[in-house]
């Protein structure tokens, strides 16, 4: 899932718009810039680096004018940039409306100008790109990300542009007439938009332009962006955010989301990005698409806007969700067209004729989705035909709705009760994780096992919630101490609330506020830890590799002064695993960059991560995605078990490798990994987070260049292998993984 925080909402902090992130996470990097005081204007960028191990970070600085030795190292290789550059229809689309918009010399104003490629594209059209007098035709590129505007200047540069796009490091809300530009523009061209479309803050950056650098009735780039929806039935989606509903299902006797604070767990209340044509035989219809806001980019945007929609249901059943997209209008004719829309949108419904730039069944791409918005509880049954009333909101950043039926009415199973004064927040694969029952039974097996040895002291080493309540419940004697080195005061709060509907005491259950490295004998009461546990999940970790809950081992180690000598640990150890795959979608785009509509951008693909067509020198990053969301996917292997890793001894370095057999024939565009945590010492319970566990994202290794395989068969066909090699570096948590073909 993909987090935007634009340059126009943070007065002292500017993060770059395309940088995916969790909203319940700090990324391995988030960067800043600021105006030192002085005789100059130097720019810093302060990048905020953390040792996935044990969760501490620190501040790098670098400056603006710094030598760029990094840009061989992909840098930016978690971000979006790469995937949004390689997306043909988006750049297609841009470069049509640019030239049909541009066709004299003007000032052009492109904001949050990113590779600067929009702002090539306005000066190829004014044709002054060969041109170096000082005539009217001008470009200013606004870039706030420091890394990002030292790309820029080098596409620029290679591009022979320098003269014409002027690159300003700067927030748009910063820019001064008179100080940064000379005059207001004429044109502003952008592209600001996330998958919710608002959440990277275009509407106050429209209406900081409109108010303070943009001429009165300008053109833009885009010109329109609509939004529609459909209402859908979807189990899956349902168990994303109804924890109270699904646990009821496991009758356990565990109540993460007890009866009276049924939302106490929760996820935010926001629209989830999601691939949802990845599900498509999963949703059932509803309703036919309906139109919700539109937004006009030629003139200044309200903050608020509200309406109210009757949709005729066309099916009988449970609505558990709204989808949603836009489609961007990039002329003013309404002739070059982008959509965001699933594939089973055929065709553009309340627009008569349209270009080949409109096309919701084009190549797949990461940086947009579609969205999802969960009603609440078990969902909202209809009928066909029924009416159902729908209220629609947006903010500056965001859309919600309220659906209700006519008459209004409230569901089986459906809670009705006040929100609780308190509420955690957790991501919805995390809810739909602790409402599942074949996880908890397994967990549950193994924690009970765990306790038969009667432990005095039990320690929870991560951040889960489940597992303190499991063993205060399996359990009348043990004390347990809970770390929540992510959740902290929320975990205990949690825990407070929670306690007497599981039929637990807190004075049982201790939440210590201090790291794993301070932990003494004297905050367990001078007793030695029985049992040292997690599942294990660090908040935050979602969006990394799998690895990064190696963090686990770390703690464990860390601990090893206090830990009794039969201490029982669980996981018991970890299984990296791994699986040849077809994945021509995702290999495409993260193709290295060659030119895009005639701009050279070769000179980005190291900082980006570029992986497809890449050097056979390069070593491509492995990067955290749901496998099952990557658009045309197929197993090509057995899974294999390149190493293990043994949580019974403290952290060390280790390595493995192992041979890939392919057992069906297709074109290996990488592998896929993944640990397999083993919760129990005769290894009967194990906790997979592999490709077809839905909760967890994979990590993908990608190769430079895709390969066919053939597999062995009795009519000769030639049989291929590949050798992955792994190797883990305690001193930084880093998985180096490499492979070679045989």
């Amino acid at each position: 899932m993909r987090f935007l925080l634009n340059k126009t909402l943070l007065p002292f902090f500017s993060f770059s718009p395309k940088i995916s992130v969790s909203p319940q996470t700090i990324a391995n990097f988030k960067a800043t810039t600021v105006r030192t005081m002085g005789s100059g204007s130097t720019q810093r960028m302060f990048q905020l680096k953390l040792d996935p191990l044990t969760g501490n970070s620190e501040w790098v600085v670098v400056e603006e004018d710094e030598a760029p030795e990094d840009c061989q190292k992909p840098l930016l290789a978690a971000t979006s940039y790469l995937d949004m550059l390689n997306d043909t229809r988006r750049n297609r689309a841009y470069r049509e409306a640019i030239d049909k918009t541009i066709t004299k010399p003007c000032h052009v104003l492109d904001i949050g100008a990113g590779t600067g490629l929009l702002s090539m594209m306005a000066a190829r059209a004014m044709g002054t790109a060969d041109s170096s007098s000082s005539s009217k035709g001008m470009v200013t590129a606004c870039e706030s990300y420091l890394p990002m505007v030292k790309l820029m200047r080098k596409v620029v540069r290679a591009n022979c542009m320098e003269r014409k796009v002027r690159v300003i490091n700067k927030r748009s809300d910063e820019l001064e007439i008179g100080v940064d530009i000379t005059s207001r523009a004429d044109v502003l061209v952008s592209e600001i938009l996330d998958s919710d479309l608002l959440g990277e803050g275009v509407i106050p950056t429209l209406q900081h332009a409109h108010d303070k650098l943009l001429v009165e009735n300008p053109q833009t780039v885009p010109y329109r962006a609509t939004t529609y929806g459909q209402l859908v039935e979807s189990i899956y989606l349902w168990k994303l955010h109804d924890l109270y509903n699904n646990e009821a299902k496991a009758s356990d006797g565990i109540h993460l989301a007890p009866k009276g604070l049924e939302t106490i767990l929760c996820v935010k209340s926001q629209q989830l990005p999601l691939h949802c044509d990845s599900m498509n035989e999963e949703i059932k219809l509803l309703s036919e698409p309906f139109k919700i806001f539109e937004f006009d980019f030629w003139k200044r945007p309200e903050s608020h806007g509200e309406t109210e929609l009757h949709i005729k249901a066309t099916n009988d059943g449970t609505v558990h969700a709204v989808v949603s997209w836009w489609i961007l209008q990039l002329d003013s004719e309404g002739t070059i067209l982008y959509s965001t829309s699933p594939k089973w949108i055929s065709c553009p419904f309340e627009i008569k004729e349209s270009q080949s730039s409109f096309s919701s069944d084009g190549d797949w791409c990461d940086h947009w989705k579609q969205c999802v918005w969960f009603i609440p509880g078990k969902g909202l049954s209809i009928h066909k035909d029924e009416v159902v009333h729908l209220n629609a909101v947006h903010s500056d950043i965001s859309i919600s709705y309220d659906v209700k039926s006519q008459p209004a009415r409230t569901e089986a199973g459906q809670h009705d009760s006040c929100t609780p004064s308190f509420q955690l927040i957790l991501s919805p694969e995390r809810v739909a994780v602790y409402g599942d029952n074949n996880w908890r039974c397994l967990i549950l097996k193994a924690v009970n096992d765990a306790l038969q040895r009667s432990p005095s002291l039990c320690v929870v080493a991560d951040d889960s919630v489940f597992l303190p309540i499991a063993i205060a419940y399996l359990s009348k004697t043990s004390h347990i101490i809970s770390l929540f080195p992510g959740l902290k005061e929320k975990g205990a709060q949690y825990l407070q609330a929670v306690a007497a509907a599981n039929g637990f005491s807190m004075d049982r259950v201790e939440v210590l506020k201090k790291r794993v490295s301070q932990l003494t004998m004297h905050d367990t009461y001078q007793k030695k830890v029985d049992l040292l546990i997690g599942e294990p999940f660090y908040c935050g970790s979602e969006d990394a590799v799998p690895w990064q809950n190696l963090r686990f081992w770390k703690e464990r180690t860390m601990l090893e002064s206090v830990l009794s000598k039969d201490v029982v640990i669980m996981p018991c150890k970890g299984i990296l695993k791994a699986c040849a795959m077809s994945l021509p979608d995702l290999w495409r785009s993260h193709c290295c960059l060659k030119e895009i509509e005639g701009f050279d951008h070769s000179v980005v693909n190291a900082t980006l991560g570029a992986c497809g067509d890449s050097p056979a020198t390069q070593e491509s990053p492995c990067l955290p995605f749901f496998i099952w969301q990557c658009g045309e996917i197929k197993e090509l292997s057995e899974i294999i078990t390149v190493m293990e890793f043994d949580f019974l001894k403290p952290i060390s370095s280790c390595s493995g490798k192992a041979q890939v057999e392919f057992t069906n024939q297709g074109v290996c565009h990488g592998f896929a990994f993944w640990i397999d945590w083993v919760m129990d010492a005769e290894n009967s319970i194990v906790l997979s987070t592999g490709p077809d566990q839905r909760y967890w994202k994979q990590g993908v290794k990608l190769l430079a260049k895709p390969v066919a395989v053939k597999t062995h068969r009795s009519d000769g066909g030639e049989c291929c292998s590949s050798e992955i090699e792994a190797s883990f570096h305690p001193s930084n948590g880093e998985l180096v993984i490499k492979h070679t073909s045989t």
